[in-house]
């Protein structure tokens, strides 16, 4: 597996671990970590069936984008750092397989776009989630202002990107924008615990319903109805769901082969 400067991964059977490591900085994003990102990503072990991203130490998931990186961006750079920001992220987000966000601190200006894009959010009862790039002169740039407002809804986006206002653990909890909420100690057992569970599932099928989800969000009901139809009938075609079913009906445990 790559060695990165920047990323630990550490794999254990179908789940993988990647913690973004640069505490000096509370693990703030930079184009050297974004560049690693994108390439962990593109090169992942095909065995791997849950992705859980976190930050290093105690205190931070990621604290934001590198502002000393961004501080003497013109308007054409700015704008190449937060595009490569945000296909990083789309990437998180179209990736094939579940990804879980175990926000273990900050997760502030880029480390809540980070968390938002995964598909699960587990938070310790540590961690703060905001959006402070208004004081900063700028405006979120890797895909917050779109996907904040539809995961806690327009309202709610608007507030805490125009105030740029942090909010704790429970009232993220409140507002949907994360699953569940931890002691720190548990934070992590609890993440991999769920992605375990996860990964016991047929593989395909776990990524047809992701594909499903993300798809049919903007769609009117009567396509995303038609949409799930089509996918649902490709699982037949499938040796995944021969095994399910048939495991099912005889009370033994599936071992699917991501066929």
């Amino acid at each position: 597996m790559q060695n990165y400067q920047f990323l630990k991964i550490d794999a254990l059977d179908a789940v993988c671990t990647l913690t973004i490591s640069a505490p000096k900085s509370l693990n703030a994003l930079n184009s050297s970590i974004l560049k690693e990102m994108d390439d962990f990503l593109s090169n992942m072990d095909k065995d791997i069936r849950v992705l859980i991203i976190t930050g290093d130490g105690e205190k931070s998931f990621v604290a934001g984008a590198d502002i000393s990186e961004m501080q003497p961006l013109n308007a054409e750079e700015g704008e190449g750092f937060g595009a490569f920001g945000a296909k990083v992220f789309r990437k998180i987000e179209t990736l094939s397989i579940p990804v879980i966000a175990a926000v273990n601190g900050f997760a502030l200006g880029g480390g809540c776009e980070l968390a938002l894009a995964c598909d699960i959010r587990l938070a310790s009862n540590r961690a703060k989630f905001g959006q402070p790039e208004v004081g900063l002169g700028i405006i979120p740039g890797f895909s917050g202002t779109y996907r904040l407002a539809k995961i806690a809804g327009m309202g709610i986006a608007k507030e805490l990107i125009f105030s740029g206002r942090a909010i704790k653990a429970d009232e993220a909890l409140r507002i949907g924008l994360v699953n569940a909420v931890y002691e720190p100690e548990e934070l992590m057992d609890a993440a991999i615990a769920l992605a375990q569970r996860i990964a016991k599932n047929a593989p395909i099928a776990v990524n047809y319903a992701k594909i499903c989800i993300n798809e049919e969000y903007d769609l009117p009901a009567d396509e995303a109805i038609d949409f799930e139809s089509r996918m649902f009938g490709r699982c037949f075609a499938t040796k995944d769901q021969k095994i399910g079913m048939n495991a099912f009906l005889t009370k033994t445990e599936a071992k699917f082969t991501n066929e």
